[in-house]
């Protein structure tokens, strides 16, 4: 039986600050639309797809800061993508701030859903490596407050069987750390869904050239794959936002590490890849058999120390 999964990575051009969530929607519709007429089963959508990357802003007025979070999902926004996605048939994933309630208490959140062809959502992931700063910094040359914004996320690195096949899926930040791939590799992932937000400038580096920022990007994503012998849909929101530049450089990774597809433009842009999920068996079963191996004996710091902790 094959298991060839035609897969759209559906890059979002910038959302602007005064930008409705129905527009945000109605662009990704257009994007559903094309990934139908190309044969898509799967559509990959960035981190934060319906609003403008607020942590850029300062804000303490909290009905403020929660006007960019969703209470529930799908809400009246989104139900238009849950429905064109179900008429056509199609799985997909996009990343929004979430607010919710856990014994009592709300909750925020950056989340990333997994929904299935008939539009239910089968898999929920929270941000785990929230990058940034917790209160407003001068001396940054602009802000990125996750840290003020958002909890640390409560899910863990899960897999899901999804489409004949195991998926997981990380957003933004995730994506530099190799631990976020080996958990999933530890439990058979065969594709990662990744959605990204990322300034083509780093405010507390400015000699820091964007092409290094390309290269940190496709370093990080491509290492995953290949170690963990998975596909990695790996999607941007790009462009001029709000007067702040976002990398595109929207990916889908095959498990040897190789790109096959990416995006050519800042603007919303949709590439399509053929992805054998089959493929992945090759990497699993040879250099990355991690039964045979891994010598667990050995990796104790990981899981034990969070910090460096340099020899006298």
């Amino acid at each position: 039986m094959s298991r060839v999964i035609r897969v759209g990575g559906a890059q979002l051009g910038p959302i602007q600050k005064a930008d409705s969530r129905k527009l945000a929607v109605d662009r990704m519709i257009v994007l559903l639309d094309k990934a139908k007429d190309q044969g898509c089963e799967l559509v990959v959508f960035p981190e934060l797809a319906l609003t403008t990357f607020f942590p850029r802003w300062n804000m303490d007025d909290q009905s403020e800061i929660d006007s960019y979070f969703e209470t529930e999902m799908p809400n009246e926004a989104c139900q238009p993508l849950f429905d064109r996605a179900r008429e056509h048939g199609i799985g997909f994933s996009f990343g929004y701030a979430e607010i919710t309630e856990e014994n009592g208490e709300r909750h925020h959140y950056n989340t990333s859903i997994l929904v299935d062809k008939a539009g239910n959502i089968v898999g929920t992931y929270r941000k785990t490596h929230l990058p940034g700063h917790g209160v407003f910094d001068p001396e940054r040359a602009f802000q990125h407050l996750e840290k003020k914004y958002f909890e640390v996320g409560n899910t863990g690195f899960r897999v899901w069987r999804y489409m004949d096949g195991i998926f997981g899926m990380c957003i933004c930040n995730d994506r530099r750390w190799p631990e976020t791939y080996r958990v999933m590799g530890l439990q058979g992932v065969e594709m990662v869904l990744l959605g990204f937000n990322t300034p083509t400038a780093n405010s507390q580096r400015s000699c820091e050239a964007e092409d290094l920022r390309v290269f940190h990007n496709d370093l990080s994503v491509q290492s995953g794959a290949y170690q963990n012998g998975t596909w990695v849909v790996a999607i941007a929101k790009a462009g001029n936002e709000d007067g702040h530049e976002l990398l595109g450089d929207s990916t889908i990774v095959h498990p040897s590490g190789q790109v096959v597809a990416r995006t050519t433009t800042l603007d919303d842009e949709l590439i399509v890849a053929d992805c054998d999920l089959d493929e992945c068996n090759f990497f699993k079963e040879t250099i990355f058999d991690f039964d045979r191996h891994r010598r667990i004996e050995h990796y104790g710091l990981i899981s034990q120390q969070t910090g460096v902790v340099r020899p006298d």
